[in-house]
């Protein structure tokens, strides 16, 4: 089975557009840096180490140092799809990042977008 082609894309190559998409609505690098942080445990540094490799999706999910388990109550749409009945696990976490994203833009509260109050 041929693997998605998101899964070989650089994280390198989207980061700025998730950047982008954030700084359009008023909010800040910072603050898609610390959803990238909670969702997957990913320091500034270490970002910062991936985003020079140019790591692939897979490896930088793979590799992430601590998936949070309350990502699991992130629900809703992204591009189209329910993102709690993805299957495909990889997928599964790369659309929450993109759902988490897609709050920020929204201008959703951080502490409801890091699931604080769950």
């Amino acid at each position: 089975m041929k693997k998605h082609r998101i899964y070989t894309m650089s994280f390198a190559s989207v980061y700025p557009l998730y950047v982008d998409k954030a700084k359009k609505k008023g909010r800040t690098k910072k603050e898609v840096d610390e959803i990238i942080h909670w969702l997957t445990g990913y320091t500034p540094k270490k970002l910062e180490t991936q985003l020079k490799k140019e790591t692939d999706f897979e490896t930088f999910f793979k590799k992430a140092p601590k998936l949070n388990p309350k990502r699991k109550l992130i629900k809703g749409m992204v591009c189209g799809i329910r993102v709690e009945d993805i299957k495909e696990k990889k997928m599964r976490e790369i659309r929450y990042l993109d759902k988490l994203i897609d709050e920020l833009a929204r201008g959703k509260e951080m502490e409801k977008i890091l699931r604080e109050d769950e």
